[in-house]
């Protein structure tokens, strides 16, 4: 997964999975949704970004710790 902001655009695009966009969709006016020829999330574009996303020049990255399973 990659994440990136572009200030001269002002666009923040969140990649999914490197492969070949088949269809776009404007899901809500300036978030864009790109899908493979599957159906499958390819990546998210972000219009606007600094009027919609807090800090879209800044990220942070957290995985959950794994859920351990409970003893019966």
């Amino acid at each position: 997964m990659r994440v990136i902001y572009d200030r001269e655009t002002d666009t923040l695009t969140i990649i999914f999975a490197d492969t070949t966009v088949a269809e776009s969709d404007e899901d809500k006016p300036g978030i864009i949704l790109d899908y493979d020829d599957a159906g499958n999330l390819v990546s998210m574009e972000i219009l606007d970004a600094s009027r919609r996303v807090k800090a879209p020049s800044q990220i942070e990255y957290q995985v959950s710790p794994a859920a351990v399973p409970v003893a019966a």
